[in-house]
């Protein structure tokens, strides 16, 4: 039987790139689920107009990691197969989504996770310098402490067997919540794989929010995730899914 497939947007003022987001996806996938995350600068009236796809509105704006989280739920209870994940921010190429599919179908991940830093495209962007140092930092931290080899952390262009995700539970809500997902995925022994991506920011300033945007408190910040969600398991459980879990880039050298 096909599977399911569900694409999800995690938004909060978007306005300018949304519509162009939503097309690109359903160019690739049927189904798509955008989450507006408190949106205040029309994105709200643009979605509510459109008929073609599913929308989740929090009232207020509750953090990146809380519209994922909203995107794994709905997911999850409405029995998909396959969540495909997509900054709303232009940086990801829809036209990717069925290479990402195809790893997730053939059960050969659990998920699948886009890569910036695996292989240059022609027209790669240049990072910005800091946000290219904490990456690097970060993602060397998630892979010395629990013994993967990811390339980018922070990718959010991702694919997930929804039955996995059914595995574990998150609680952080902001943009470091993808770290307790390593974490998690880890303590649930998922298998992980990277795909790489073009990397391209088409706005260098955008900010994080509040002192987020200061990159030392960033830093910490990232860190004191990891920290928090590393003391809710136990080093067993890190260590349990093996081989089954270990990274295997897209591109094998």
């Amino acid at each position: 039987m096909p599977l399911r497939i569900l694409t999800a947007l995690p938004v909060y003022n978007e306005v300018d790139h949304v519509a162009g987001v939503i097309a690109g996806a359903l160019s690739y996938c049927p189904e798509v689920l955008v989450v507006d995350d408190g949106s205040t600068d029309g994105t709200s009236q643009l979605l509510a107009a459109r008929g073609d796809i599913y929308c989740l509105a929090h009232p207020q704006n509750l953090g990146y990691g809380m519209a994922l989280r909203s995107a794994f739920d709905f997911a999850v209870r409405g029995h998909y197969d396959v969540l495909i994940t997509i900054d709303c921010d232009g940086q990801h190429q829809p036209q990717l989504i069925p290479n990402f599919v195809a790893k997730c179908g053939d059960e050969e991940a659990d998920i699948v996770s886009g890569s910036r830093y695996l292989r240059h495209f022609p027209g790669d962007s240049e990072p910005p310098a800091v946000r290219r140092r904490i990456n690097q930092i970060i993602t060397d931290e998630v892979n010395r402490r629990l013994g993967l080899r990811l390339t980018d952390a922070f990718c959010g262009f991702k694919a997930y067997r929804v039955p996995a995700l059914a595995k574990i539970e998150l609680s952080e809500t902001g943009y470091a919540m993808p770290l307790e997902l390593w974490v998690r995925a880890v303590q649930a022994g998922l298998r992980i794989v990277e795909l790489p991506v073009p990397l391209i920011y088409l706005d260098e300033e955008r900010s994080f929010g509040g002192a987020l945007d200061e990159a030392d408190t960033r830093l910490a910040v990232y860190r004191e995730v990891l920290d928090r969600a590393e003391r809710s398991g136990t080093m067993a459980e890190c260590l349990a899914g093996g081989l089954a879990r270990r990274v295997e880039n897209g591109q094998q050298p």
